[in-house]
């Protein structure tokens, strides 16, 4: 057996010299032993190659790439579960007269809602059924799956059915989507609240903790205040383990106020010139002030724990 010395200037000539001579002389059995490839760093230690595969070059970097924030089952699971909404979405559409195809598509601003509200206003009359159930399903539809332009919805609905029954469509409609969304962010909703809003799900979090005793109370505040975006509500409250009776009992009576607002708007939508004049800061007082005066029974309860 031949065995092969790597020189290293560390080790003098005549050592090498030497190692050479024994090896040659050895005994036979020394052919029996494994062969092991043997590399030299500049300092003289030798590595094996697996040591070798290891170490990370002086002059490489090793970028970490970032992934997607749902594995792939729970995304087979929500395209599954979109991909049903959205059968059902088409199906009620295609039993719609076709003559009014064209004249169907969701708002996005101010002036295509005033142009779909002339048109539906006839609309709605001749087909009530049919548009209410086209309407109801197009709501949760975008509340189950966020996509923007329920406000719009709910300015449609106080212009075509005034403010009472408007109302009681918006509150139905958001309610059933926010509960739906709550189902499917339980589903897959961690991974992808961690990865848009991680440190203000952690103030969440932190917040539910405090409040766990008057839960209610608190969930009432966040939903008639613009604290925090509906949308995150919807999504965070599974993740941090608010109970869905809770959920849902502080959405159907939090969002009454909001929602009033909005159909009442819808009324006027023709002098309505920006969505921003929804909230302007007369409302934002107002809805502030009926939250805190739901946060009082957490206040007294506070008050008598300090004394």
């Amino acid at each position: 057996m031949k065995v092969k010395i790597l020189r290293c200037s560390s080790l003098p000539n005549n050592l090498l010299q030497l190692l050479s001579t024994s090896a040659a002389s050895s005994s036979p059995s020394l052919s029996m032993a494994a062969p092991r490839s043997l590399v030299v760093e500049t300092d003289g230690r030798l590595l094996d190659r697996d040591e070798e595969e290891n170490v990370e070059s002086p002059t490489g970097k090793r970028f970490k790439v970032e992934k997607f924030p749902l594995p792939r089952w729970e995304f087979v699971a929500a395209l599954g579960v979109f991909l049903v909404f959205s059968s059902g979405l088409l199906c009620i559409y295609l039993t719609m007269p076709a003559a009014e195809y064209e004249m169907l598509k969701l708002p996005r601003t101010l002036a295509d809602l005033r142009v779909l509200k002339d048109h539906l206003a006839r609309y709605a009359q001749v087909y009530p059924a049919k548009f209410i159930l086209g309407y109801c399903s197009t709501y949760i539809f975008m509340q189950t799956f966020m996509i923007p332009g329920t406000i719009f919805m709910s300015l449609l609905a106080g212009a075509l059915f005034g403010v009472v029954r408007g109302l009681f469509l918006v509150v139905f409609n958001a309610t059933a989507g926010a509960s739906s969304c709550y189902f499917l962010s339980k589903l897959i909703g961690r991974p992808i609240v961690n990865w848009l809003w991680p440190e203000k799900l952690r103030f969440f979090q932190a917040e539910i903790a405090k409040q766990r005793e008057k839960l209610l109370n608190y969930m009432l505040f966040l939903r008639v205040t613009p604290t925090l975006p509906n949308l995150f509500i919807n999504l965070a409250s599974p993740i941090v383990d608010i109970p869905f009776h809770i959920f849902f009992l502080a959405t159907v009576i939090g969002l009454i106020p909001a929602s009033y607002i909005t159909v009442r708007a819808g009324l006027a939508l023709g002098d309505l010139k920006s969505v921003k004049d929804l909230y302007d800061f007369k409302t934002l007082a107002v809805l502030f002030l009926i939250g805190s005066v739901l946060l009082i029974p957490t206040l007294l309860k506070r008050k008598r724990i300090c004394e």
